[in-house]
């Protein structure tokens, strides 16, 4: 088993698999406590919250909402997931989306 576990204060831990490179910091849907360790989990999410796939740059996955001007933009590589592209998704989607230490 590859990843990272996660311990949490209330002494549950998990194992986060794919975690983002080098942040030491993670995506959570606050909603339910969801750590998002993939583009699929994060796709889905979005998707349920009214974002589509915004297809303009192939080095980029993309989500847009018709009824805002926002942009949402990652990197292809999950791995390169930066806490700079999670507080980005925070600040586009606020309530729904926290940053947190690993720990």
């Amino acid at each position: 088993m590859s990843g990272v576990w996660v311990f949490k204060q209330n002494g549950v831990i998990r194992l986060v698999e794919n975690p983002p490179a080098g942040s030491g910091k993670v995506l959570v849907y606050e909603p339910t406590g969801e750590v998002i360790s993939s583009y699929s989990s994060l796709e889905r999410i979005l998707t349920n919250l009214g974002w589509e796939r915004y297809y303009d740059d192939p080095d980029l996955l993309q989500f847009h909402k018709s009824s805002s001007i926002d942009l949402i933009s990652v990197p292809k590589d999950f791995s390169k997931l930066k806490s700079v592209h999670m507080y980005d998704i925070v600040v586009k989607i606020p309530n729904k989306f926290r940053v947190r230490d690993m720990n």
